[in-house]
């Protein structure tokens, strides 16, 4: 059976006789002639096949069917009334849907803070998050599954074919069981650290930063020994933990306070290794950059990097 179409000034036109119960006070309500009010109800009920009101010369009255209908059609009106506005809020970002995607290393500090003010600032915007590292990320970017991701990676190598914006960047530490015969030197030597078993993340994940922790070993003529690899920045400090090697990991990552393990910055190196030429290695440093697809037109996203934008400024 095919349904009827009834616009919303039918609409209005029974919620007005259903509150008055009257057709001549509707009327002037709705500003019109009362003819025209009393048949458009009457084609309504043609339409829908159903009596709304009981009608006699002394009252007016809803019938059954009448008085279910009309809490529906007072949401109706009232949601179609919001339209507008919502429209308007929508265009300007202000309502939408935002997916993100993070390392775990942005989720340490900044992103819960992130999330908690711009759910204040647009709270009709919902952010839906996933962890992910970057190679799942640029993988759900392909399938169209991501508005926007926090990558890690070092200085300058962003996947290029996606929108950046910077929003860290932080050193590399190195982190050591504490119970390790390095961990209670006061001065570290760099070239003692490259000559231990490394735990480190698989390339895949984030192969510009992978390729830079290689680099400082062959500046310093020596190879990595690779003891295990892990891709959760939490699960290589706990390896860290259970004494299968160090590690190199964003300083961010030293919110992970796991009992037993030490983390030590650059200044802690007493002499840093020479490499073949003779120069010292600089320590590597890491880079988080808030990534989307160019000329993607989602408003929530537009307010969301601008808002991103403002607070990484402000760091």
């Amino acid at each position: 059976m095919k349904e009827t179409l009834i616009d919303v000034r039918a609409w209005r036109q029974f919620v007005a006789v259903a509150e008055e119960l009257h057709f001549g006070r509707a009327a002037i309500r709705l500003h019109m002639t009362q003819p025209p009010l009393t048949q458009a109800i009457a084609q309504m009920e043609r339409s829908l096949g159903v009596v709304l009101f009981d009608r006699t010369r002394r009252r007016v009255a809803l019938t059954p069917a009448g008085e279910a209908l009309l809490p529906d059609v007072r949401d109706f009106l009232e949601r179609a009334q919001a339209l507008p506005v919502r429209a308007r809020a929508a265009a300007a970002g202000e309502v939408g849907r935002v997916r993100l995607a993070f390392v775990s290393t942005i989720g340490f500090e900044r992103l819960p803070e992130w999330v908690r003010d711009f759910r204040v600032l647009c709270p009709q915007v919902a952010l839906e998050l996933v962890e992910a590292t970057g190679d799942v990320q640029r993988a759900m970017f392909a399938r169209g599954e991501l508005d926007a991701g926090l990558v890690l990676h070092s200085p300058g190598a962003a996947p290029p074919e996606l929108a950046r914006l910077p929003v860290a960047e932080e050193p590399l530490v190195l982190a050591l069981a504490e119970r390790h015969p390095l961990a209670q030197a006061p001065r570290l030597d760099l070239a003692a650290v490259l000559a231990e078993p490394l735990v480190i993340f698989p390339r895949r994940i984030v192969p510009s930063l992978h390729d830079a922790i290689f680099a400082l070993y062959h500046a310093a003529g020596r190879v990595p020994v690779v003891a295990q690899e892990a891709i959760q920045m939490q699960t290589i400090v706990n390896l860290v933990w259970g004494g299968l090697g160090v590690a190199w990991v964003p300083e961010s990552v030293t919110q992970f306070r796991r009992e037993g393990v030490v983390y030590r910055a650059g200044d802690a190196f007493a002499a840093k290794a020479q490499s073949k030429a003779g120069a010292t290695p600089p320590l590597p440093v890491c880079e988080t950059s808030l990534v989307w697809p160019a000329g993607l037109n989602n408003p929530a996203l537009a307010r969301f990097v601008d808002f991103v934008r403002e607070r990484s400024a402000a760091a």
